[in-house]
């Protein structure tokens, strides 16, 4: 009997002797948005299931103090998984995935797979204020990696099999496929070439049907236009789209700060002081509480008293101003209660907090012009404040337009929405050059582009272009003992000078003692430390490619030592550099 070792192997002949290349591609991507979708529709599921339990259930039957308490036991629920059953950084979605492509070549750990479909549902179902789509991103893009590996594909198919993934992700969560593959080029910057398209149309397909097999037509937004775009109310869509920036800017720029304050704790403080802050803000304004689908449907339908019904305070919602200022907080705390559950260990997303505060805004908004005699679309208002965060805080407009074109099921916001992205994203980009998912890999010159060279030179490693055969000699060591024992057995035509702890001191050139070397005269007397010279520049261990590219060009030189922690490490010579890049940039392209 065959072990699985061996079927696994003939499988794989077969698939060489029977399938090409790009058929083999196309399966693949159905299968992976078939399991990112399926994996999307678990996160959901699990999600629903405590909250219909806990918010839906035990609070309301018994008091609204549990609002307090259920997101406590729930960030440490996470916090004893993460500790000792995971025992590994889970990360946020999007933004590890990203990492996961700049500079581990698309290779994503296995336990990825499974570790946001445990934590990212007890997060957000015991009401931490966080989404669902990075989490479903993070589980999707392991799975495509995974499956990549599996069959020894390229590291270029197992990127595009991650984009594969993400798309897949998207089009279940929101039954938006279109919007899926725009988000995939969008986020992770694709190659959007017919190669590349066909698999993500593919994936996102997939994924789709997969939603629609197992939910029917049940959709997360369910809304319907009763009022089409009227040019007459365009400078009020403008108001809004300038509103949506400068809040965009908001959310980004709360998001680093609470995010760096809790950064000089422990985990474990953490983990105490936000859930105390996250249980505080949930319990004095209770539709913080979770995802926030609810707060976004009951807008779309305009019924914003029921979207605020779990306020246990005395207020008259008969009022309209009192309303537009809860609606107001809801969009100012939904920004700190999302970043304050991250800093204290919960999983989540930031797709679907961007989504709920950009409803309440517009939905504000749109109050606040028809309180002073005019009638604007409520409902439109909505869709589009959700637009104009997305556009600004993701930095995707392209995405924000298209994702809700496909939930109203047609194109008649499609103006409105794209003066809102467009005046968000402008607004937002020139005070945030870059989003919460990539602030943190372009700080560090990792974040993938589709600039095609820079991405090849971020792909690279310090540790692929290093050469170690270099012979060392120390700054007394005299010229006869030099040539002995570095010049009779280098086949290079430079040493590096170093000191008894290893720390480089300078470089001695062949061409610099080719004068004096065969004056025997000289060979007690001179000593290397009266002949060696600093290095035209000195390359850091930490360098990005780019960086070392600008210093071969600026200092003329052919070879550079590679210093670590003050170490000598080796030398990077420009034809090696030169060999790698090359070899990296047929892997990307071919």
């Amino acid at each position: 009997m065959l072990s699985s070792k061996e079927i696994y192997k003939k499988i794989l002949v077969w698939r060489y002797k029977h399938i090409s290349e790009r058929q083999f591609i196309y399966i693949l991507s159905v299968l992976v948005g078939f399991l990112a979708g399926l994996g999307t529709l678990i996160l959901k599921n699990l999600t629903f299931f405590f909250h219909n339990i806990l918010e839906d259930g035990l609070i309301e039957e018994y008091h609204h103090s549990l609002y307090f308490i259920f997101p406590i036991i729930g960030l440490f629920l996470v916090y004893y998984i993460k500790k000792y059953l995971i025992k590994k950084d889970i990360g946020h979605g999007i933004s590890t995935t990203l990492q996961s492509i700049s500079k581990k070549n698309g290779i994503i750990e296995r336990y990825k797979m499974y570790a946001s479909l445990i934590t990212a549902p007890i997060t957000v179902g015991f009401g931490g204020s966080a989404g669902l789509q990075g989490p479903a991103v993070s589980t999707g893009a392991a799975l495509g990696s995974g499956v990549a590996q599996l069959f020894h594909m390229n590291m270029r198919t197992r990127m595009l099999l991650i984009g594969c993934a993400t798309a897949g992700a998207m089009s279940s969560m929101f039954k938006a496929p279109i919007a899926a593959i725009i988000f995939a080029v969008e986020i992770f910057s694709l190659d959007i070439a017919f190669a590349s398209l066909v698999p993500l149309l593919l994936a996102s397909v997939s994924a789709v049907i997969t939603s629609y097999f197992f939910l029917g037509k049940d959709v997360l937004f369910s809304v319907k236009l009763q009022q089409a775009f009227e040019i007459n109310d365009l400078m009020f869509y403008l108001v809004l789209a300038i509103f949506t920036g400068f809040s965009s800017v908001y959310f980004s720029k709360i998001y680093f700060r609470i995010t760096n304050f809790f950064k000089q704790y422990t985990p474990f403080k953490r983990l105490v002081f936000g859930g105390i802050t996250i249980g505080l803000m949930l319990f004095l304004i209770p539709p913080l509480y979770g995802e926030g689908y609810g707060i976004i449907n009951n807008l779309l339908s305009e019924n914003a008293p029921e979207a605020l019904k779990s306020i246990h305070y005395n207020i008259d919602f008969e009022n309209v101003w009192m309303i537009i200022v809860f609606l107001l907080l809801i969009g100012i705390f939904k920004a700190i209660a999302m970043t304050t559950t991250f800093a204290a260990g919960g999983v989540g997303g930031i797709f679907i907090p961007t989504l709920v505060m950009g409803s309440t805004l517009g939905n504000a908004v749109a109050k606040v012009i028809n309180q002073f005699g005019f009638d604007v679309s409520e409902t439109n208002f909505t869709l589009i404040g959700m637009t104009g965060l997305m556009a600004g805080v993701l930095h995707a407009p392209l995405t924000a337009i298209f994702l809700i074109a496909e939930i109203t099921g047609g194109y008649d916001l499609f103006v409105p929405l794209m003066l809102v992205a467009a005046v968000s994203f402008a607004i937002t980009k020139y005070f945030v050059s870059n989003s919460i998912y990539t602030i943190e890999l372009a700080e560090r010159g990792e974040l993938f582009t589709h600039n095609k060279d820079k991405n090849v030179m971020m792909m690279m490693r310090m540790s692929q272009v290093i050469e170690k055969n270099f012979v060392k000699i120390h700054p007394e060591m005299s010229l006869g003992d030099m040539l002995k024992q570095a010049v009779s057995k280098s086949k290079r035509n430079i040493f590096p000078v170093v000191d008894d702890e290893n720390k480089f001191i300078g470089i001695v050139l062949l061409d610099d003692i080719r004068p004096i070397m065969f004056n025997q005269e000289l060979y007690e007397t001179t000593k290397v430390r009266d002949i060696m010279k600093i290095a035209p520049a000195i390359i850091f261990y930490t360098d990005t490619t780019e960086k070392v590219m600008e210093k071969f060009k600026e200092s003329g030189a052919w070879n550079l030592p590679v210093i670590k922690n003050g170490v000598y490490v080796g030398f990077i010579s420009k034809s090696k550099l030169l060999s790698v890049y090359r070899k990296k940039l047929l892997e990307v392209t071919v």
